[in-house]
């Protein structure tokens, strides 16, 4: 079920720490992103679940709420987010020259700002002076310089925060979508495969399903890199001699993952709903029939990283930009997501780090192994 923003607040009263700082980049500034921005964070019962940080400019904001006629949005202009109002949205001012905004149109300007944004939230993320990132839609084309050399949000974040290797990971009510490779050309994708590669992602995954989503012995599913699993070797033998093997290494780990289901079949027959997740093996693979079920409320969430980060599933939409007709939807998701994370990863880390005393463990155990005993068959019977 869609995360609705009344039983959120029912949560917080009790479990949500009511001073939690929301780091929000504003992305592309020719887009949508603060319309998106505007329209998710307009309610004032935002303010009982967290405290926005909106790092930006404050002009374009308040070019964008006279666009939108969101008159009643009020916000805090502050240096940084230390000095952030509780309660109050805020915005971090990365600049005060003026910027040009040219609704629609991809410029140089718009990606220098939108890296601004996100280096000055990744470094205040890296300080602990907000505790969550939530990422506005950028253009991967004109954010590219000599500081951004990157596909996109997931793989500077992997970078950034010194991590191996992440998983961008799509979600929606119960669906939720991994890609065992990301964004890289369709040409190179059954080259970069490998065993090593998949069961690393496995484990980021089942990690990321227990202490991110609360779930217990999650079932994962993982697609197959050809047509029917390569029919026998038809069709390739990568299934064969890449996949399957990677899934048996996972088994005895003792994860629950299952496959390799025909993408085509497993969307198509509905058996997406039998598992916790889903692994795809590239790209379009997961992110197409993700989309379709989505409609307008998927959250893209990097999975593996040392911090919270999620943004909507969705670009820049050029072509909606300056029309007040863009749903704000997945944004909202994206903020109760990354709220909802950062409360299961407390709550995991506490439970981790105050297990049963030694001595109720051991008599737990003890229990345990005199029941079998008291209960197992003897060689005769």
């Amino acid at each position: 079920m869609q995360i609705k923003l009344t039983d959120m607040i029912k949560h917080s009263e009790k479990d949500i720490d009511r001073k939690i700082m929301v780091g929000i980049t504003h992305g592309d500034v020719n887009g949508i992103s603060y319309e998106i921005i505007i329209k998710s964070l307009n309610d004032n019962r935002i303010s009982e679940l967290f405290t926005p940080v909106i790092y930006g400019l404050s002009k374009v904001l308040s070019f964008h709420r006279k666009n939108l006629g969101a008159n009643d949005f009020n916000y805090k202009i502050v240096n940084n987010a230390q000095q952030a109002y509780h309660k109050k949205i805020n915005i971090v001012n990365i600049d005060d020259e003026e910027v040009k905004i040219e609704y629609g149109k991809s410029t140089k300007e718009a990606g220098e700002l939108a890296y601004k944004a996100l280096e000055y939230a990744c470094k205040d993320l890296k300080n602990d002076r907000i505790q969550v990132l939530v990422t506005a839609p950028l253009n991967k084309a004109n954010i590219q310089s000599e500081k951004f050399n990157f596909s996109g949000h997931t793989e500077y974040l992997t970078s950034f925060f010194g991590t191996e290797l992440s998983l961008m990971l799509m979600v929606h009510n119960g669906v939720r979508i991994g890609t065992i490779t990301g964004h890289i050309p369709i040409k190179d994708v059954a080259s970069t495969i490998t065993q090593e590669l998949i069961t690393k992602k496995i484990d980021i995954l089942n990690r990321s399903l227990e202490q991110d989503f609360n779930i217990q012995r999650p079932k994962i599913a993982l697609l197959s890199l050809n047509p029917h699993a390569g029919d026998k070797g038809v069709i390739g033998n990568e299934d064969d001699d890449i996949v399957i093997p990677a899934i048996k290494q996972a088994k005895d780990k003792g994860y629950l993952v299952y496959g390799p289901f025909s993408a085509d079949g497993y969307f198509g027959s509905g058996a997406y709903k039998k598992y916790d997740a889903t692994l795809a093996m590239y790209h379009d693979q997961g992110l197409i029939p993700f989309k379709t079920l989505a409609f307008e409320g998927g959250v893209n969430f990097t999975a593996g990283l040392p911090i919270v980060r999620t943004s909507p599933a969705h670009g820049t939409a050029y072509d909606k930009a300056g029309k007040n007709i863009s749903s704000s939807e997945a944004m909202r998701q994206a903020l109760y997501l990354a709220i909802d994370i950062f409360r299961n990863r407390q709550a995991y880390e506490k439970r981790n780090l105050n297990p049963l005393p030694t001595g109720l463990m051991e008599e737990h155990n003890n229990d345990k192994n005199n029941k079998k005993t008291q209960t197992a068959p003897s060689d005769s019977e």
